[in-house]
């Protein structure tokens, strides 16, 4: 595939996983450089990306974010250019900058969108219809009928679309995707993420305003458990529950409405056998406890018919403790920022780092014609079609809480739907 040709990539989104700044400084997340630009950065050196553009609401940020990539990326990694061309431009603020930088791209090339979870859908929606290949983070949508509509532009247009899912290149997930397969019916999930309260600081601008931790985090255990079950069970029916009070609470001071940690309980109706149907529960929260010694706490559990799956991301049987600040759990397999020992960025085989190298590898075979959009569906990549169900049980637990009722998922012809 070396024959391939470069791929010009728009960054949209300016902030924590784009490039690890976060407004008021560096992160103080594990992702503290960033991934999405480091990555890019990465591929544009090791010849697969062309040019690079990054677009943002304020431009004013740009010469702090500059300053911070050269600084903790081109002056610690060897051969790493962090050039880019920057929308909007002087200083500027412009909510919908993103349309004159999509504007000068042209059929062929591709955007990576990490902005907050409203914008998904107008952008990604903005760069299909002109022909741009679309990478979107979790969630892709908040609306199941948002979701649709990505679906047939995409088709139309003939474009790659895939959702930001990395937790599906995670090796212990792919391979217990598979094992999953031997332990026969469906019978129960259960899942928990959570972020500490400091969170709550990064994303007070939108928390509970502009999307919920369900939708944030709750997204990601979803989605595997719908890609465990593809072809195996469908969701039928969904509930919601919340808790509330220190969001709002001092210091954070987030709005009325947000919640705290969100609980969504799920049916799933076997395919294959009537008699058959399982129960998952999906929890998030962003207000767990600090200095837990891991940034995410994530595990989940499944059990088949015959047999189970137990996961444990957060722990993976390596921790360091330091006299200032304890005990502290990392995980390589996910980003690994320590450089190799030619002094060149090392994380290649992170899952963070391949999720979008997928992506870009994708958009280069369809852009040769060796490979159409479609084909990835089969491939079990987070393609805007295989993601459809993960969006519908989101967008029905956001409809529980609201109208404090069940939301039924259905199929009607080749659609989902809520009811």
């Amino acid at each position: 595939m070396s024959d391939l040709n470069e791929l010009n990539v728009l960054m949209c989104g300016t902030g924590e996983y784009t490039t690890g700044w976060t407004g008021s400084g560096a992160s103080t997340s594990d992702k503290k450089i960033g991934v999405v630009g480091l990555t890019l950065f990465d591929l544009r050196r090791l010849g697969k990306i062309g040019k690079l553009g990054m677009v943002g609401v304020n431009g004013g940020k740009f010469p702090a974010i500059r300053q911070h990539l050269q600084e903790n990326i081109e002056n610690v990694y060897k051969d790493m250019d962090t050039s880019f061309e920057e929308y909007p431009k002087e200083g500027h603020i412009d909510p919908e900058a993103y349309k004159d930088a999509i504007d000068k791209m042209s059929p062929g090339d591709a955007i990576i969108v990490f902005t907050p979870d409203s914008t998904h859908h107008p952008i990604s929606l903005y760069a299909i219809e002109r022909g741009i290949h679309v990478l979107v983070t979790k969630p892709a949508t908040k609306l199941l009928s948002h979701h649709n509509e990505l679906i047939a532009a995409a088709r139309k247009h003939n474009v790659v679309c895939f959702v930001e899912h990395h937790k599906r290149f995670d090796p212990v997930y792919s391979d217990a995707k598979v094992r999953a397969q031997a332990l026969g019916e469906f019978n129960f999930f259960n899942a928990w993420m959570s972020q500490p309260k400091s969170q709550l600081e990064t994303f007070r601008a939108w928390a509970g305003k502009d999307s919920d931790i369900s939708y944030y985090l709750s997204s990601h255990h979803i989605d595997i458990c719908c890609w465990i079950l593809q072809d195996k069970a469908v969701p039928t029916r969904v509930v919601a529950s919340a808790a509330t009070g220190i969001a709002t609470g001092e210091p954070y001071n987030c709005v009325p409405q947000t919640e705290d940690t969100i609980t969504l309980l799920v049916d799933w109706q076997s395919i294959q056998s009537p008699g058959h149907k399982g129960t998952a529960v999906y929890t998030a929260s962003w207000t767990a406890p600090l200095k837990a010694g891991i940034h995410s706490a994530q595990h989940w559990y499944y059990m088949g018919s015959k047999g189970d799956i137990n996961v444990d991301q957060a722990h993976r049987g390596y921790d360091i403790t330091v006299d200032e600040t304890g005990k502290t759990w990392y995980n390589p397999f996910y980003m690994k920022y320590s450089p190799s020992e030619t002094g060149h960025f090392d994380g290649q085989r992170g899952y963070g780092y391949i999720s979008i190298e997928k992506f870009i590898d994708a958009a280069r075979e369809v852009n040769a014609g060796v490979a159409k959009p479609s084909d990835y569906d089969g491939y079990g990549y987070p393609t805007i079609t295989n993601t459809v169900l993960t969006t519908a049980i989101l967008n029905a637990g956001r409809i529980s809480l609201d109208e404090k009722r069940a939301v039924g998922i259905k199929k009607i012809g080749d659609k989902w739907i809520l009811e």
